[in-house]
């Protein structure tokens, strides 16, 4: 019985991460990001729901030797201080530096990061036998 609860429980967890990373694989992500229309909130609620399933699958995109991760918390303390700039920090070669973007584009960057993570590793499952050598293509 103890198997069978648990079997159930491990299906349905598999089952509710694999629905989010297909969301994301629907999504139309320059209207999902787009930040004149949605609003700074709205696109970085975005960023937040997608990018942790992102990390689980080991395929968070970095940019410019800034995680995804750190694109948006700093773009939420540039939000709550009302600044127009936000102002990213991180270490790169043991060195302490700073990147200075938009907050607006910044927060478009985190959503599109977050959504096209995902996105790229559902194309990435269905299209991967195009590129496999011997498929019939000729290269």
């Amino acid at each position: 019985m103890k198997k069978i609860i648990l079997t159930v429980a491990i299906a349905s967890f598999s089952f509710a991460n694999a629905g989010l990373a297909e969301d994301a694989a629907k999504l139309d992500v320059k209207k999902v990001c787009d930040v004149k229309a949605n609003g700074l909130e709205k696109v970085i609620a975005v960023a937040e729901k997608f990018n942790p399933e992102a990390i689980k699958l080991g395929v968070e995109f970095k940019r410019l030797g800034v995680k995804n991760r750190e694109y948006i918390k700093f773009t939420k303390e540039a939000i709550k201080a009302k600044s127009k700039e936000t102002v990213i920090k991180y270490k790169s070669k043991g060195k302490e530096k700073t990147k200075k973007f938009p907050t607006d584009y910044a927060a478009w960057r985190t959503c599109t990061f977050a959504v096209r993570a995902l996105q790229l590793n559902a194309e990435g499952k269905k299209t991967w036998r195009l590129a496999v050598p011997g498929d019939g293509y000729k290269y």
